[in-house]
């Protein structure tokens, strides 16, 4: 009895180091948007005013600009808008940096394959799982580039799935583990025309 006891002790914590874990991650994210320079996205031009083309679209496969805050690289703001979230996200990843912010794991907004992940917290990916097709995705870069996506599935992999989750020539694909670790939530979005 003393064993099941301390097991439902240890579980109890567990679960309430989880709960705060998740607050800090969604209030660290939320002060680094808090520091990002402003995101004006670019206007579009007046009519007979010529059109500015953006260096990313003459080079698709120039490195994305980054802005430091605290000691990381950010590469711009992800949103959906249906679960409410507006997240920083890194310019790469580790474990220490995917307790801050979502991270890029491969990819550019610029060149296509743009993978970005994030830990299952509440505030960060936890519910990415419940997006619907069609619903809308932004990513908007640090210049202000701003690029639309819209959610075409969702699929639940094997963790060992790598190839899977990377491959597919999506232009966006978000992912997250489930909550446990057993497997990954993968959401592919495509460009939005």
């Amino acid at each position: 009895m003393g064993a099941g006891a301390f097991l439902l002790a240890a579980a109890l914590a567990l679960t309430a180091f989880n709960l705060w874990d998740g607050r800090r991650a969604g209030e660290a994210a939320q002060a680094v948007l808090a520091e990002m320079p402003e995101r004006t996205p670019r206007p579009s031009p007046e009519p007979g005013e010529a059109l500015e083309i953006p260096d990313y679209v003459l080079n698709p496969d120039m490195e994305m600009p980054t802005v430091e805050i605290d000691g990381y690289e950010y590469i711009g703001v992800l949103s959906i808008p249906s679960l409410g979230l507006e997240l920083p996200v890194m310019s790469g990843w580790s474990y220490p940096a995917l307790r801050v912010a979502p991270c890029r794991y491969l990819g550019s907004a610029y060149s296509g394959g743009f993978v970005i992940m994030a830990h299952n917290y509440a505030r960060h990916f936890g519910a990415i799982g419940t997006l619907a097709p069609g619903e809308g995705v932004s990513f908007t870069d640090t210049d202000g580039n701003v690029f639309e996506y819209s959610v075409a599935e969702t699929q639940i992999l094997q963790p060992a799935a790598v190839d899977e989750m990377s491959s597919g020539g999506w232009d966006l694909k978000l992912f997250t583990c489930t909550p446990g670790g057993r497997t990954r939530v993968t959401v592919r979005c495509e460009a939005a025309p």
